[in-house]
């Protein structure tokens, strides 16, 4: 089993940055790959961010390119969400989450861990 807890987020004007961290528990040896969804209200959850726990390379959804960084502190089994330039559209529950496979797609249905959620709010 894999426990996941996230921090950070918070509320924040179009334009700030925000940082959302992810702290991994269990048998983390055995995680493959960490991802960061984000459900926002009314919408269904979606993928944001990925990274390869052993390479470190990263995959971004087309939203969230160029403006979010994901990264991982291998030494504490954490992972990061760093996301500057937010616009209201951002605002969102975040959610890590672990899978000890390799995932094709970053479907949801691809993990199987997952955090409780973290609320980011970006007002205009």
């Amino acid at each position: 089993q894999v426990q996941l807890v996230e921090s950070g987020g918070g509320l924040v004007q179009a334009g700030g940055s925000l940082r959302v961290s992810c702290a991994a528990s269990g048998r983390t040896f055995s995680v493959y790959v960490m991802g960061w969804f984000r459900q926002a209200p009314g919408k269904e959850r979606e993928f944001a961010a990925g990274i390869s726990v052993s390479g470190g390379s990263t995959v971004y959804a087309d939203s969230v390119k160029g403006r979010f960084n994901i990264s991982r502190d291998s030494a504490k089994n954490s992972f990061y969400l760093h996301m500057k330039d937010l616009k209201p559209e951002d605002t969102a529950v975040y959610y890590c989450a672990a899978e000890r496979e390799q995932v094709s797609c970053w479907r949801l249905s691809e993990f199987d861990y997952w955090g409780q959620g973290r609320q980011v709010s970006v007002s205009s």
